[in-house]
């Protein structure tokens, strides 16, 4: 068993309900698990490992629980910097579809870089189209060696323009073949083990870049291969109008009829969602990925954030793309 032995901190702020903090303070983990937080004094002063951090502050790794490390490459282009999201996407959408494998690691290793450097240990990853024969094993060689812990989707469009999409009908993939896919990927890189460095979670895009039907069978497949589901939902003012003129429901209402409440599911911003529908969240343990910065570049409104709250839903702070 490895010990490593972080001591003599400045402050270790321990983030927990009591807001404890303590001066002079020390860590010692085993085998990648804390096992003692204290003063340093009160803690072993031998490890296989021993980090002095005199005049540091020391405090637990920032969890992102959604970002977009392909968007990483598309920061700052013109024509996309003062739009709401469908006219943002739509932007974009040519330049992504130019994507090779070679980008999708470049990228993964970049944003990973950036997120370890501002203190993230734990990242949660949406890349949800794939061309030119990139594949969610680009990302894991991306990863490979930066240290993070990582949670990539093997995300996914299926309807495009002609079908009353969003995107292209280029970049969207068929659906057997995602369903195909999915199964390939986690029977290949998920690893179910607590503290696990790679797991593998599926992510059919949004409501409108994919069909409740692959929806439904992503949250088949995911459930009897027990990993979780990720999704874009009721971001914006357009996609609450889309639903209810494509399905005939409010977003939350179309989440519930395909099987995505569950507290194996979490949603990424969750912006336009009434009281009843936050009930409905904390009850089934249906997460948010609560992405304030991005809401507020992309003018998509202000996430109920306090009623999540009052309600026990589970709330995680979000990256967003880079873009």
């Amino acid at each position: 068993m490895v010990t490593l032995l972080l001591r003599h901190a400045a402050v270790l702020v321990t983030m927990d309900d009591r807001g404890t903090e303590i001066p002079d303070g020390a860590v010692l983990a085993r085998d990648g698990w804390i096992e003692q937080v204290g003063p340093t004094a009160v803690l072993p002063s031998t490890a296989d490992e021993v980090v002095d951090l005199t005049g540091h502050v020391l405090l637990p790794g920032l969890v992102n629980t959604h970002h977009h490390f392909t968007q990483t490459l598309t920061r700052a282009v013109p024509g996309a910097q003062d739009a709401n999201l469908f006219d943002w996407l739509t932007t974009l959408y040519p330049l992504w579809g130019r994507i090779t494998p070679d980008h999708v690691r470049v990228s993964t290793t970049v944003a990973l870089a950036e997120l370890a450097l501002s203190g993230c240990t734990t990242a949660a990853d949406h890349t949800y189209l794939w061309p030119g024969g990139a594949r969610l094993d680009d990302q894991v060689d991306g990863a490979e060696g930066v240290g993070l812990r990582v949670h990539l989707s093997r995300g996914s469009m299926s309807v495009g323009e002609s079908s009353g999409g969003l995107p292209p009908d280029d970049l969207v993939e068929d659906e057997r073949e995602i369903i195909s896919d999915s199964e390939r990927v986690v029977a290949r890189f998920h690893d179910p083990a607590p503290g696990a460095m790679l797991q593998v979670a599926l992510a059919p895009c949004s409501p409108f870049t994919v069909s409740p039907e692959l929806m439904t069978d992503s949250a088949s497949l995911a459930r009897g291969v027990g990993v979780r589901l990720h999704t874009h939902l009721a971001e914006t003012v357009d996609e609450e109008r889309y639903c209810r003129e494509r399905f005939g429901v409010e977003p939350v209402d179309l989440a519930e009829q395909i099987g995505w409440l569950g507290d194996d599911v979490w949603w990424a911003h969750a912006v336009h969602v009434d009281d009843e529908g936050a009930r409905r969240m904390a009850e089934t343990g249906t997460g948010v990925a609560h992405c304030p910065t991005s809401n507020m570049r992309l003018g998509s409104g202000i996430a109920p954030l306090r009623r999540y709250l009052e309600e026990g839903a589970p709330v995680g702070l979000g990256v967003d793309g880079s873009a």
